[in-house]
This record gives C-alpha cells, sequence and structure tokens, in this order.
C-alpha cells in the first residue's frame, strides 16, 4: 500500500564493511543444498533497530528477453543467517505495488522466532521502480498536494477538472520515463526475484509476500514451480479481478470497515462523545467532510485529504483511537488541530508517497486492461458511490490514470498451479484492502495449498503482528514446511481468533498530546506495510503500509 516512515533507510545510517558469509549446512538431504557464498557485495548498512541489516545492489535486466540490453539497478537488504543449519533465502515483499522493501527484512528476521529467523538469509528489495532502485519513478512531484477538489464530482466542470489531472499523471509518466513503462509490471519484477535467487546461488527460493506481495509470489510460482521451495502469502489479492474488479471490490469493503470504525465510536460514547447509534455517528462524519470542503482544516484537510487520513483505519483497528479524537475534537470542540495532525501522520504525501504512487499506476496500468472509456468509470464509480459512499470515488481518482495511460495493457497470467510444494495462505475475514474471497480463490487455484483464516479479523497484513496462533502457523511451516490441513472438502484449513478491538483513549484538552493508552495486547504495527495493495494504495494507505500495516499502498489501494 506512504513519508514512508520505516520503509527507507536514511543514507546517514548506512554503515560500511564487508561481510562475511557463514557456511552453511543443507536442511534436508531431500532438497540440494544453497550455495553459502552469495554473489553479490553485502556491505553493512545498519540502523539503530536493525543492526545486523547488510545491503548490496543487483543489475539486472530492464527488458527479460532482452537481457544483453540495457540493465536497471535493484537495491536489496540481507539480514544473514547464523544457525549452522541454513534453510537458503526467504524473499519477504510488503505489497503495494510500490512499497519499499529494504527494512522488511530486519522487521522479519526480528519479529519472527530467532530459531527460525536464524536458519534463513532474510532478503528485503526495493522492486523496480521504487525507493534506492535505479531508475526510481516519479511521475508528477506533488500529485497530491492538498487541497485537491472534493473527490465526489459536484457537477461536469468538476468531473472534467479531476479527469484533466488524472490524464496529466498518466502523459507526464508516459513523457519522462518512455522507455521503463513498458517494463514496469508485475511479470517483469516475477522474473527480477528469479535474478535475485540466481545471484543468492540458490537453487530454490523461500517467499513470504503480502498484499499486492501475494500476487507477485504468485505469478513468480506460475513461471518458476521448480525454483519455490516454501511459500507464505499472506491478506491475498484475488488473481479473478486484477485490476479493476478488485478495486471495485475494495469500495465495498472499504465502506464496510469504516462502518465498522463508527460503529466502534459509537460504542465509546463515555469518551468520544458522538453519540451511540453507528449511523448517527457516521451521518456526523459525513457532516464533517461537508465543512472541511467550504473551509479545510489547518488549510490543507478537504474532503479528498480526510478520506486519505481515515482510509488507513480500514487496515489497521490500531488507528481508531487517534483518528475517533480528532473526529470528536473536530466535531464536540471545533478544534481541527488534531485532524490536521491526523492528516499529517496518516495521509500527507511526501517524494516517497509520489515514486510509490508512480510505481503503482505503471504497474497496475500495465497489468492488465482498464476500461478506456471514461463513461464505464463514472457509471461505475456512482452506481458503487450510491451503495458505497466512503472511498469509492477517491479511489477511482486514484487509479484514474490508467484510462489514459501511454502504454497498452498486458494480459494478467494464468496464476492456476498444481506444481507448487504446499503454499501456506494467511487471510482475515473481515479484510477491506484485499477481501477474504482473495485468499479463498487462491487456495482453490493452487493445489495443496492450506487456508489459514483470521475469523473476525479486519486488519490488512495478519502475520507478524502480534496474533500468537497466525504466527505460530507461519513459524512452523518455515521451521518445517508443514501446513495444517483440514478435514477433506473443507475450505478453510485452520482458524485463529482475531486480536480484541483498540481500547479508546482518552481525551486531552485542546493542544495537549495524549499519553499511549496501557491495556490489551494489540497487533504490532510493521514497519514496511505489508501492503498494497489490489494490495495497498492510496497516499494514507501507502502511510499505513510504510509504517507498517502491509499494508496498499499501500493498496486503487492494494498496496
Amino acid at each position: 500500500m506512504t513519508p514512508r516512515a520505516g520503509m527507507l533507510i536514511a543514507a546517514g545510517a548506512l554503515v560500511a564493511g564487508t561481510v562475511t558469509v557463514l557456511p552453511a549446512t543443507p536442511a534436508g538431504a531431500d532438497e540440494p543444498a544453497p550455495r553459502p557464498f552469495p554473489r553479490l557485495a553485502w556491505t553493512g548498512c545498519a540502523t539503530q533497530a536493525y543492526p545486523k541489516l547488510q545491503c548490496a545492489t543487483l543489475k539486472v535486466p530492464l527488458n527479460h528477453d532482452d537481457p544483453a540490453g540495457r540493465s536497471i539497478t535493484l537495491a536489496l537488504t540481507r539480514v544473514p543467517h547464523t544457525a549452522k543449519t541454513f534453510q537458503g533465502p526467504l524473499l519477504v515483499n510488503p505489497g503495494g505495488p510500490g512499497g519499499s522493501g529494504r527494512t522488511m527484512a530486519g522487521y522479519v528476521a526480528a519479529s519472527l522466532p530467532p530459531k527460525v529467523a536464524a536458519e534463513y538469509d532474510v532478503i528485503g528489495f526495493d522492486p523496480r521502480g521504487v525507493g534506492r532502485s535505479e531508475p526510481a519513478l516519479d511521475c508528477r512531484p506533488g500529485h497530491f498536494a492538498p487541497v485537491r477538489h472534493d473527490s465526489v464530482p459536484r457537477g461536469a466542470d468538476a468531473e472534467k477538472a479531476a479527469v484533466e489531472r488524472a490524464q496529466a499523471f498518466a502523459e507526464a509518466c508516459g513523457e519522462k520515463y518512455a522507455d521503463v513503462l513498458p517494463y514496469i509490471d508485475t511479470v517483469s519484477t516475477a522474473r527480477d526475484l528469479d535474478v535475485i535467487r540466481d545471484a543468492l546461488g540458490a537453487p530454490k527460493l523461500n517467499y513470504l509476500g503480502y498484499s499486492y506481495g501475494t500476487y507477485l509470489g504468485a505469478v513468480y510460482g506460475r513461471l518458476y514451480p521448480d525454483r519455490v521451495r516454501r511459500m507464505a502469502l499472506d491478506s491475498v489479492v484475488n488473481p479473478h479481478g486484477v485490476w479493476y474488479e478488485d478495486n471495485i471490490a475494495q469500495d465495498y469493503a472499504f465502506d464496510t470497515r469504516h462502518k465498522d470504525f463508527m460503529s466502534w465510536v459509537a460504542r465509546q460514547n463515555a469518551v468520544y462523545k458522538l453519540g451511540t447509534d453507528p449511523a448517527a455517528v457516521e451521518a456526523a462524519w459525513y457532516r464533517m467532510r461537508d465543512a472541511l470542503r467550504e473551509a479545510p482544516a489547518g488549510g490543507k484537510v478537504g474532503p479528498g485529504e480526510l478520506e486519505d487520513t481515515y482510509l488507513p483505519g480500514g487496515y489497521y483497528n490500531g488507528y481508531w483511537p487517534r483518528l475517533a479524537s480528532a473526529f470528536s475534537s473536530y466535531v464536540n470542540d471545533g478544534d481541527a488541530a488534531p485532524l490536521t495532525e491526523a492528516y499529517e501522520k496518516y495521509g500527507e504525501a511526501d517524494a516517497s508517497a509520489d515514486n510509490g504512487y508512480s510505481v503503482y499506476t505503471s504497474v497496475q496500468c500495465r497489468d492488465a486492461a482498464w476500461p478506456r472509456d471514461w463513461n464505464v468509470w463514472r457509471k461505475d464509480s456512482w452506481d458503487v458511490h450510491a451503495k458505497a459512499p466512503f472511498s469509492t470515488w477517491n479511489n477511482a481518482w486514484y487509479n484514474a490514470p490508467c484510462a489514459f495511460w501511454p502504454v497498452p495493457a498486458l494480459t494478467p497470467p494464468d496464476v492456476t498451479n498444481d506444481q507448487l510444494p504446499p503454499v501456506l495462505i494467511l487471510q482475515a475475514t473481515e479484510d477491506a484492502a484485499t477481501p477474504f474471497e482473495g485468499g479463498a480463490a487462491l487456495h482453490r487455484l493452487v493445489r495443496g495449498s492450506s487456508l489459514v483464516v483470521e475469523e473476525g479479523g479486519g486488519n490488512h497484513g495478519v502475520t507478524l503482528g502480534g496474533n500468537d496462533c497466525l504466527d505460530d502457523h507461519l513459524a512452523t511451516y518455515l521451521a518445517t514446511g508443514k501446513v495444517p490441513r483440514g478435514e477433506d472438502g473443507a475450505e478453510v484449513d485452520a482458524v485463529c481468533e482475531a486480536l480484541p478491538e483498540p481500547e479508546p483513549e482518552p481525551m486531552a484538552p485542546a493542544g495537549k498530546k495524549k499519553a499511549a493508552p496501557a491495556g490489551k495486547k494489540k497487533a504490532k504495527e510493521k514497519p514496511s506495510g505489508t501492503t498494497a495493495d489490489p494490495s495497498g494504495k492510496r497516499v494514507g494507505a501507502l502511510r499505513a503500509e510504510a509504517t507498517g500495516i502491509t499494508l496498499h499502498g499501500l493498496l486503487g489501494h492494494v498496496r
């Protein structure tokens, strides 16, 4: 699905130094031993959070069908294995498309049980076009600068202006990156994964992908089934809807999740004092939205920015207390400062978000056909908006450059697969960014896969976030290759309970910050935003991904 705090490693934090790679012992006699000495030149790039992190760069063909032609550079990170038993590289992807994965290696290595993490080289990477990889795309800097026009078109002139804005973004991408755009797509990125595998000297790779990263993994598995050792996919893109239909499904799902948030606020009326009727609370939220059209909060939060701010709450309910406080302060006290602060934290775009969005559009617009007739978008968006108004038009404008994309669309690959080893699929039933149907669909398409469900969970990117049941399934799989098996004919192989809802934060006097609440166990935020995104997307979603919610990209939003 991001300023993506925590996603990029500051240049000042890089610490030069060569790395000694430990010799390795094969994990099993029935599998070829990974090469113990990678061909990559790893140097230290430790951060305070991840002191064992190492960095490298890798040249890959821009066009994999012309390997002797122009090359581009991928930025990689690694936390090396320390155990005598070596299970090979574990490539991790946080989602997007457009999400940076460099710090993801550190997060995953630190979050897995130490014994499991010690047996893998955990490999993060910025996909082509992203972050520290070169070239890094930035089609139209400042595209999301506030205050934008209201997402919901108020007449023909407003709609025309929004269409022209989307068209300008597409034209800017074509003018700046005409030679690159034909190769910014999921299949090309999947082929990059195989170059990384080869550069690591591994006959097979292990893979952990979130959000859009699940689709990337599924495509890799289709292209190279004999090179997959283990594959875990968390919060799954529906491969049947890539990408226009998946975004429409998100519109309905995010509206439902926003209503869940409004219901939670109503249950916390003693704190937020917005009423006990969820419908009345939701009506107050939309009145706030209307008021911001006339007088943007802090001169920067209009209706579109408000949606960007509250969309991350659809990815991760840990944001609900702060979002509810900002809502309450505005409605009850006329204090817009907390709303502005929330926008700056969750919704505001910076250069990293501009880069993420440029890659997001480049991949999604190239991957699959989108309607080229704007009348189709208009009809579909108004039809969906009538039932799901929370983010439908915001999402439409986010993806609208695809109606004018300067590069023709590809045909998505069929990811049906009967050649892979057991694949572990993990999915929350109420996930908005990648609705449950995606996990169920991929489970049916990949023979021998195992589906683990977080029952009642609404967060996106559910493993390594505090749910011990889910984390145990992931750790067991990475340690042994074993997956849970349900009864014959059962769609679901194992069920985990969702974590408790967040506790409300006490309201602080205007102008004062609130102390962090103590209490129940809550989900852990991921630094890379498992994301996307059609995992993870929008500016707010990208931020969620970046802060660690896998989140759409940062999540259309698969992120």
